[in-house]
């Protein structure tokens, strides 16, 4: 039998240890995961693109343990009615390959993304960071939020989008939790004098919302939007005033920001970072941008920090996956006991 949340079950964990604290919880998962980076087996996820879309699948093992997530991006779909990002997850045991552990991932995706960029942002951003510039205030803002007054104590938001809508619904869901949030009229408004900058928007388009000059010393620059081929959100010029920061070179390099520059443009895994084996913020005045498309590792991790949680509670339940004859060379006996004599 394996153990599956649903999205029932996922949301009433959420609510009862309430988002921040799952989100602190991720935080030190996929961190402990990072820093054994050379354990797991790496690959750019495989994507299928059409018009409307992509669908992708992304695995990993670290040879415990296999698991894969199944996510789509359709940036239309909000106007349909549909979310621009749904997935789901699952976990597997290396030694027999029976599935383990099964859960919905449109909700862990938008926490384990939030704990992934605060938590190299901990490492990354300057430590005196007050104020974070939100543009993009979509499904990830309100997580985003969360996890970075977490991690580094921020509390006042600049914030800005093309919809008024979405910043309308950013507003009722934050500002009841502390927040002190202003409404910037413009991306260049909302990024003047702060500390870090959030970059979150929907669009599959090579678009620019921020220029090079409007970035001022000492910046974080969390960019989460540009995730696939042909969607990017910087001016490239951005990437050159600083040091960059990815997850796994080779996915980055066809669906990051870096997509834009040559091949060869230096970067730095986050990994190493943790390791030592590179440097990361060297000084108040750097420019550091975490180019994060996120990648199979992080949803690893918080598959692992779901599974962990749940255990010994009623936030999941079994469900009977693997036909399991009592003979395991006849898998035909399990049907040809209950088919018709004929």
């Amino acid at each position: 039998m394996a153990r599956f949340v649903d999205v029932r079950n996922m949301v009433r964990w959420v609510a009862e240890h309430g988002p921040a604290q799952v989100i602190a919880g991720m935080i030190e998962y996929i961190e402990d995961d990072f820093r054994r980076w050379e354990q797991f087996d790496k690959c750019a996820r495989v994507a299928s693109h059409t018009p409307f879309g992509v669908i992708e699948l992304m695995p990993t093992s670290d040879h415990e343990s296999y698991g894969f997530k199944y996510v789509n991006g359709h940036p239309a779909n909000p106007a349909r009615g549909f979310q621009t990002v749904t997935a789901f997850g699952m976990l597997a045991d290396v030694h027999n390959g029976y599935p383990t552990f099964l859960a919905e991932m449109t909700v862990l995706t938008a926490l384990r993304t939030a704990a992934t960029s605060a938590m190299v942002a901990r490492r990354l951003a300057r430590p005196d960071s007050r104020v974070m510039a939100m543009i993009g205030t979509g499904s990830q803002s309100e997580f985003q939020a969360l996890a970075f007054r977490g991690a580094l104590g921020i509390r006042e938001l600049r914030v800005w989008d093309t919809d008024p809508a979405a910043v309308a619904k950013f507003l009722k869901n934050v500002e009841p939790l502390g927040f002190e949030v202003t409404v910037a009229a413009s991306a260049a408004d909302a990024v003047a004098g702060a500390d870090i900058i959030t970059t979150c928007t929907a669009d599959k388009a090579q678009a620019t919302i921020l220029t090079a000059e409007l970035i001022g010393e000492g910046v974080h620059l969390n960019a989460i939007g540009g995730d696939c081929p042909g969607k990017t959100e910087l001016d490239p010029a951005i990437l050159t005033r600083g040091a960059v920061f990815v997850e796994f070179t080779p996915q980055t390099r066809i669906e990051g920001e870096i997509q834009q520059l040559p091949a060869g443009f230096p970067v730095t895994e986050f990994h190493e970072v943790l390791a030592g084996t590179k440097p990361g913020r060297t000084s108040p005045e750097q420019i550091t941008v975490f180019d994060s498309v996120g990648f199979a590792v992080e949803d690893f991790s918080a598959l692992r920090y779901v599974r962990d949680s749940v255990a010994g509670t009623a936030f999941f339940e079994e469900i009977d996956l693997v036909a399991n004859p009592d003979d395991p060379k006849d898998l035909f006996g399990l049907v040809s006991a209950l088919a018709p004599v004929l």
